[in-house]
Order: C-alpha cells, then sequence, then structure tokens
C-alpha cells in the first residue's frame, strides 16, 4: 500500500482497464447494510448539506479546488480534467496513507459522488486494484435525492400507515410524551429534535439542518418503521425554525388522529421554568428575542415583559406570556386556520412529572386502535 502514496502511480491506476477487476456500481433501491461502509468523496461543504445515512466523507476535491477545476473546465476540458486528476490523485494517496491505512482484506465499501461520475469511479478503480470490493451508487447522490423525496411520497400516501398526532397547547409536555411513548416501545418520530429546533420564537437551540438533510433524517427514519404499527408524532406548524415539513407528510397529518394533552396553567409554567432554564441564566437574551412581539402585541406589554423579566418574576412572566401570546396563537385542531383534524381522543395529565407522562404512554399504549379522523 505504501506505494500507492504517489499520485501518477495512482492517476495511471485510474486511467488503465482493470481486467481482473470488473467494474462495479449499484442502482436504488438498495440495503446499506449489505456494505461495511458507505463512502460520500464529494466536498465536505456538498457533505454538509446532505449525506446518505451512516456516511463518511472522504472527499476527493476540497471545496477551493472543485471550483478552481469548474472554472478551468470551462476555458478547457482537458487542462480541467488534467487539473482535477492531479488533485484527486493527491487525495486518494492522503487517504490511503491516512483514514484508510489499517483497512483489512475483505472490506466491501459502497462510493459516491454527486451524479456516480469521474469521482467516485477514481476512488473505486484504486480500491479494487488493490483487492476490496469497492462498488459505485449509480446516479450518485443526486439520484439517491430523487429517491428519498418518491419514496418519503409513497410511504407517507400508503392507506394503512396511521400517524397518532400529539397536540395541545405550549408548554402541556408534548415532547415528554413522545419519549414516554418511545420507552414504552411505541414508534415515535420527533420532529423538533431532527429540525433542531423547538418549533417557537424562543425556540432555537442551535444550527439547523439543511432542508435536504431535514428530509433525508425523515425518510431515513420513517423507512425503519412498521407500516403496520402508529407513528406518534408532535403536532407542528408546516414549518420549524428554518426547515419545512415535506409536502407529502403535511397532507398526510391533515388526515392523522389526534390526541389533545391538557396540563393546568401552573404546571405548564413550571415544566417551561425548566425546560427554559438557559433563558433565566442569561436574561439579557430573552429580552433580545421578545423583541419582535412588539409589533404583535404592543409595546406596552413587551414592556411589562422587560420589567418581569428585570425582576426576575419568572412564574408571572411566562403566565403572561402564555395568556397573552401563546396561547392566543394557538390553532385549536379542527379549527378553520388548523392542518388539523378535531381531537379523537384527550389526555389530562395532572402535573408535569415524569410519571404522568408514563402513565399516558401506558394508556395510549394499551388504547389499541384510536377512532379515525372524520
Amino acid at each position: 500500500m505504501e506505494g500507492l502514496r504517489c499520485p501518477k502511480t495512482i492517476l495511471s491506476l485510474v486511467l488503465q482497464k482493470m481486467s481482473l477487476t470488473p467494474s462495479e456500481s449499484v442502482s436504488l433501491p438498495i440495503d446499506l447494510s449489505e456494505f461495511d461502509e458507505v463512502i460520500d468523496v464529494r466536498t465536505p461543504q456538498e457533505f454538509d448539506e446532505d449525506h446518505l445515512p451512516g456516511a463518511r466523507n472522504l472527499p476527493v476535491l476540497t471545496n477551493e479546488q472543485r471550483v478552481e477545476v469548474g472554472i478551468l473546465y470551462k476555458e478547457s476540458a482537458f487542462k480541467g480534467r488534467r487539473l482535477g486528476a492531479r488533485y484527486v490523485s493527491q487525495a486518494i494517496a492522503d487517504h490511503l496513507a491516512g483514514p484508510l491505512r489499517d483497512i483489512t482484506t475483505g472490506w466491501s465499501p459502497l462510493i459516491y459522488c454527486w451524479r456516480g461520475g469521474q469521482r467516485s469511479s477514481a476512488l473505486a478503480t484504486v480500491l479494487r486494484s488493490i483487492g476490496w470490493r469497492a462498488r459505485t451508487l449509480e446516479g450518485g447522490y443526486k439520484a439517491y435525492r430523487r429517491f428519498v423525496m418518491e419514496d418519503l411520497a409513497s410511504r407517507l400516501s400508503a392507506p394503512s400507515l396511521e400517524l397518532r398526532v400529539i397536540g395541545g397547547l405550549t408548554g402541556v409536555g408534548k415532547t415528554i410524551l413522545l419519549t414516554a411513548l418511545e420507552e414504552a416501545g411505541q414508534q415515535t418520530i420527533d420532529l423538533e429534535k431532527m429540525a433542531n429546533h423547538r418549533g417557537s420564537l424562543l425556540g432555537s437551540v442551535g444550527p439547523q439542518p439543511t432542508q435536504r438533510r431535514f428530509e433525508t433524517c425523515l425518510h431515513s427514519q420513517l423507512s425503519k418503521m412498521s407500516p403496520d404499527r402508529p407513528i406518534y408524532l408532535e403536532a407542528e406548524s408546516n414549518r420549524i425554525g428554518t426547515v419545512y415539513l415535506p409536502p407529502a407528510l403535511w397532507k398526510k397529518l391533515a388526515h392523522a388522529n389526534v390526541i389533545e394533552l391538557t396540563l393546568p396553567m401552573q404546571e405548564r409554567v413550571l415544566l417551561l421554568l425548566e425546560t427554559y432554564r438557559h433563558f433565566l441564566e442569561q436574561p439579557e437574551s430573552l429580552s433580545d428575542s421578545l423583541e419582535p412581539l412588539g409589533k404583535l402585541r404592543g409595546r406596552a406589554q413587551l414592556q411589562s415583559w422587560h420589567e418581569q423579566i428585570t425582576r426576575g418574576a419568572w412564574p408571572d412572566f411566562v403566565t403572561s406570556l402564555l395568556e397573552n401570546h401563546y396561547d392566543l396563537c394557538y390553532r385549536r385542531p379542527g379549527s378553520a386556520d388548523s392542518n388539523y383534524p378535531p381531537p379523537a381522543y384527550q389526555l389530562a395529565l395532572p402535573d408535569h412529572s415524569f410519571e404522568s407522562y408514563r402513565d399516558a404512554a401506558r394508556i395510549l399504549s394499551e388504547a389499541g386502535k384510536i377512532p379515525a379522523a372524520p
């Protein structure tokens, strides 16, 4: 393997015809578990935007090199290919001397690039020459992206698929109930966790995934679930922070079975104070985050909230924020402005202890079939 560190040696292997090991490619749909590893040879920027589940990024071009080669290619296809081959050869040599150094015989990776063309074929050809069974994905990521959206729509349109939506006012613990349901062995999808956002003005918890990444993760999780068992989700608007629910999911949710969760106001306040404790430790950032509400709720109300924050009157502040903003924004399932049908089932929790959510999860698990939405 040490001899393959030389870029010229690698380039010759890429360009020559391999008579002993025929070129292999696989087409979608595929079972990724058939491969020892999935390798994405696109640039780090392309990889960060989205990639196949579990893929590792071993780029054969950097972000800057891809731009440079593309510009030169427009001027001269020959010069662009020559420069690209030089960069790709060096990158493959570096991967063999680094990340792939300790891999033993019998390794069978799946390799892909943007369209299943030169970048993935270059690495696959060298790996086959070593003796590994490297296969490429026909059509590359572009084909995978098309497959994800088509398969996602197909799965969500299946008549047998039952979605159960946990609805309720802000602060009733819908996400906690999802956790308890998963603990009880039920199928759940946490869209807010997937979007890295709690779905409200104060819901940001960090950088969000791209739209493509969000949809890939949703498809990956849904494809692992049984279509013959209900799937629980939390009621969301069609947008969570900066990402949108796929149209097929939004349409399916319009016919889902809604479970309405309620919790006394005092318990909602206590739960929110625990969930958003970081705002109590950084009240300045909370005040700044509320500024957009000035136009919606009026400057007098906004000033009242600022004063409560300054005084540290947290229970009063949260109660006021719920009553004078969040509860007013709530679109009750079944109303004219809601995408969701009327609740088919109601659950009233006495408090926000996790034991109460466990009890609710047990009740839902034992309830069997929930009446279909009208």
